[in-house]
């Protein structure tokens, strides 16, 4: 009878250690080509994007590539540029990154740089500045540290 395992994901949320590695190259590769401008399309020409990370599926044929504009302005117009010239940038990436087969791109809003920020005013609101100052005022280990 075939015993069936199921590999666990070494790292939470990002993959193995050889996903995370070659989704490291990828970003690398396609922050690279998107810094030099050898894409040639109108829609990116103006604009500066960031690759803040690459996420690999577990057989490295597709990879999820996130990007931000600079100050987040035209997204959609960015991600459809990528879109187009996908064919383009796969062929890149194959000749900067040493794979058996190059993987299929697909391209997402990053996101996360909207989520600090929205934590960031919720944690500068006043009723949590003040929960911050009564967690401080009862703070045991603090009263220990003043004793001393």
């Amino acid at each position: 009878m075939p015993r069936h395992h199921q590999k666990k994901n070494s790292a939470p949320g990002g993959g193995s250690q050889r996903q995370l590695r070659v989704g490291e190259q990828v970003r690398h590769a396609m922050a690279e080509i998107l810094a030099q401008g050898n894409v040639h399309d109108a829609d990116l020409e103006g604009h500066i994007i960031t690759v803040p990370e690459v996420r690999m599926s577990p057989d490295l044929k597709l990879a999820t590539v996130y990007v931000m504009p600079l100050g987040g302005h035209d997204t959609a117009v960015v991600i459809a540029a990528l879109e187009r010239n996908k064919k383009f940038l796969r062929g890149e990436v194959a000749r900067r990154v040493n794979l058996k087969f190059a993987p299929d791109l697909r391209f997402r809003v990053d996101e996360r740089f909207d989520e600090a920020e929205r934590i960031e005013k919720l944690l500068r609101t006043p009723a949590v500045q003040k929960d911050l100052e009564q967690d401080l005022e009862q703070d045991p280990e603090t009263d220990r540290e003043e004793e001393r």
